[in-house]
């Protein structure tokens, strides 16, 4: 069993802790403070002076069995190999399908998770897709949350977009509580991933059904509530009446002139209108298609969404919108660890996952722990997948 003693590092947990010690004892932090008196048979010394000490990055919205397909069989994109988050500080993805649950399955994803979970880095995945009825394992929402270890949710239902089943009100309800008693049953948070399309309808259903029922506002995550101005500004008074929201991190310079507010600046408009970060996360929809359609929903082209935008985004956020860095990661650590009840993640803690990241003074990073294992280490990739050249 690994042990690593990280000297000297700023400590982000994510509140600034200052500059401390951190030691690590195969895949738990054990200790922070000031260490200099610990030794451990084989224990490693990482000098973190001049560094900075994160939480392992957490993606909540990754296609890992690849995505798309909307434009046919050539454009269904590839699976995400393990470099790819590990590369971008990512410790723990949760998967999706998307639109395509025909030729990919909730069997397929949940075997890709647990084959994650084997190469190095933590992996749940959400049952379902952007068709209705849900896709499951065993025939029921509550029993794939309650029993199958990977499963933790469902999503992502599809609304506002025209490839979706465009399902009732009454459908989402029954959606929405089915996961949120498997969640109960399970000890996780049980939610309803929320895909937000472009039409005019925006946030609606979501509203409707928390007004007028006893789900809770925040049982439901939209994600890409970035994609134009107006979903936005929704998308800001759905988080200021409690709801939680995500944004996309992957997008195009096309996306982008179009109107797609960019997540940096999307982070310090919500912060500015008084939203509590706690009700923020960012995901990268890595490996998810990024279509483009005509006004007649015709398929004119797609490009690929990356993980590795999940930290790029969060970097922009502090170098160029000013948000403080404690603030801005907590898109991708505490925040999501806390919607969706993951345990041991999202937190430099004693007791929590060995999952850190540690960047230099201009945020690039330079060492990846991922579950006690030196995954990055001077910028050099040392954790690889099964089938990876070595």
């Amino acid at each position: 069993m690994r042990s690593y003693l990280f000297k000297g590092a700023e400590v982000f947990a994510p509140e600034a802790k200052g500059c401390c010690d951190v030691l690590c004892v195969g895949p738990k932090v054990v200790a922070l403070g000031d260490l200099g008196g610990v030794c451990i048979p084989g224990m490693e010394v990482v000098d973190g002076r001049g560094l900075l000490l994160l939480p392992g990055f957490i993606d909540n919205h990754v296609h890992i069995l690849g995505g798309g397909g909307e434009g046919g069989p050539a454009t269904r994109t590839p699976e995400m190999p393990v470099e790819d988050p590990l590369t971008g500080g990512i410790t723990t993805v949760i998967g999706v399908l998307g639109t395509d649950d025909v030729t990919r399955s909730v069997a397929s994803l949940v075997a890709k998770a647990r084959g994650l979970w084997a190469e190095g880095i933590s992996a749940w995945v959400m049952v379902g897709s952007y068709q209705l009825p849900v896709a499951t394992l065993t025939g029921s929402i509550r029993s794939d949350i309650a029993l199958v270890e990977q499963v933790i949710g469902v999503g992502e239902v599809a609304l506002s977009d025209h490839r979706s089943s465009q399902p009732s009100l009454e459908e989402l309800l029954k959606i929405a509580s089915a996961a949120r008693v498997g969640g109960m049953l399970k000890g996780f948070g049980g939610k309803v991933n929320v895909h937000m399309g472009d039409g005019p309808r925006g946030l609606s259903m979501l509203r409707e059904a928390a007004q007028g029922t006893e789900i809770p506002v925040d049982q439901f995550i939209p994600t890409h509530v970035n994609r134009n101005p107006d979903l936005f500004r929704e998308a800001v008074a759905f988080a200021l009446d409690g709801g939680v929201v995500d944004l996309t991190t992957s997008t195009t310079p096309q996306f982008l002139e179009e109107g797609e507010v960019k997540c940096s600046r999307g982070l310090k408009e919500m912060l500015h209108a008084g939203v509590d970060p706690s009700r923020i996360c960012f995901s990268s929809d890595g490996q998810g298609s990024l279509p483009v359609f005509d006004q007649g929903g015709r398929f004119k082209g797609l490009t690929v969404g990356r993980v590795t935008s999940l930290w790029e985004e969060v970097r922009d956020a502090v170098q160029e919108e000013g948000v403080p860095l404690e603030t801005a990661v907590r898109v991708i650590t505490s925040s999501p660890a806390l919607f969706h009840r993951l345990p041991g993640k999202g937190f430099v803690a004693e007791g929590f996952d060995a999952d850190l990241v540690l960047v230099d003074q201009d945020l690039r990073i330079r060492h990846v722990l991922s579950r006690g294992v030196m995954a990055v280490r001077d910028r050099e990739l040392l954790l690889k997948g099964t089938f990876s050249p070595r």
